[in-house]
């Protein structure tokens, strides 16, 4: 399903070939850019509350990263060091230098190697739920404690090559209503419109196996980690239920960092609470 036709008159869908890849993406407003990245198993639609809020006051590009969405699904290039060269050649594309930038989940790790690896194209950063893939990783139980508030099983099945798309295509609207269930928050906040719209976007083999790839590169991810310092590049750092999870592993390597809780949000901040996820987006890019 393309989200072209689907979404208000006054975003523009676009598209430009960068790093050897063609991203979409959809622009609204004026002003500073504003990049969006959103992750697994969403596309820039997660950001359609939250995007006429920040027009407002921005220039807003809502991506899809490489393999999500209308973007193009390459064979390679999953690694967060290649998809945040992505958006370091989108931003200079635009005619921009410098772009504020906010990532979440898959997102949010990109936006980390992009505040590393360009920090000069990094204005404002903000992220939610996206930890850089690190050592702690490896640390992950294959069953879950009692009472752990996230068991992330689809890092595990992204890496099962070839039986993953089969067992998957086409069944994608129970996994999308089954991360609504249990770790996006207010089952209520997300209409049948939006779930059928993420389920057509990974329903096939092909797009399950591009995006699986951002769970496949995770090694090599981890391998990059341990070549960056500690990031220095002041950084707000948002989160619901999850936080806990979240806050030591990013306040081990980074050296400015605040924290905003959404104390009664889930894992899909944008779409769940959109007023106040923009009013702090806001507040902080100024």
């Amino acid at each position: 399903m393309s989200l072209r036709k689907t979404s208000p008159a006054d975003f523009e869908h676009k598209f430009a070939d960068v790093n050897g890849t063609r991203l979409h993406y959809v622009v609204a407003g004026r002003g500073e850019p504003l990049i969006l990245m959103g992750g697994w198993p969403r596309t820039w639609w997660q950001f359609h509350k939250v995007i006429p809020l920040l027009a407002k006051h921005y220039r807003v590009i809502a991506v899809d990263i490489r393999g999500m969405g209308d973007s193009a699904r390459p064979a390679e290039g999953y690694d967060k060091k290649t998809m945040a060269r992505d958006i370091h050649e989108l931003i200079n594309r635009l005619g921009f230098e410098r772009a504020h930038v906010y990532g979440d989940d898959i997102g949010g790790q990109v936006a980390f190697s992009l505040a590393w690896n360009h920090p000069e194209s990094v204005d404002g950063l903000v992220i939610a739920d996206g930890i850089h893939p690190s050592e702690a990783m490896y640390q992950f139980p294959m069953v879950p404690r009692p009472g752990q508030p996230v068991y992330p099983w689809w890092w595990a099945t992204g890496l099962l090559d070839g039986l993953v798309e089969s067992w998957q295509a086409g069944k994608f609207r129970a996994i999308i209503d089954w991360n609504i269930e249990h770790i996006g928050g207010d089952p209520s906040m997300f209409d049948e419109q939006s779930r059928d719209i993420y389920a057509a976007a990974y329903n096939t083999p092909e797009a399950i196996r591009a995006t699986n790839g951002w769970f496949r590169t995770f090694g090599q991810d981890i391998a990059d980690f341990a070549t960056y310092p500690k990031l220095e590049k002041p950084l707000l750092y948002l989160g619901g239920t999850l936080l806990p999870v979240s806050k030591p592993v990013v306040e081990a390597f980074s050296t400015t960092v605040a924290f905003v809780e959404f104390p009664d949000a889930g894992h899909f901040l944008a779409e769940q609470h959109p007023e106040r996820f923009a009013d702090v987006l806001t507040r902080h890019f100024g």
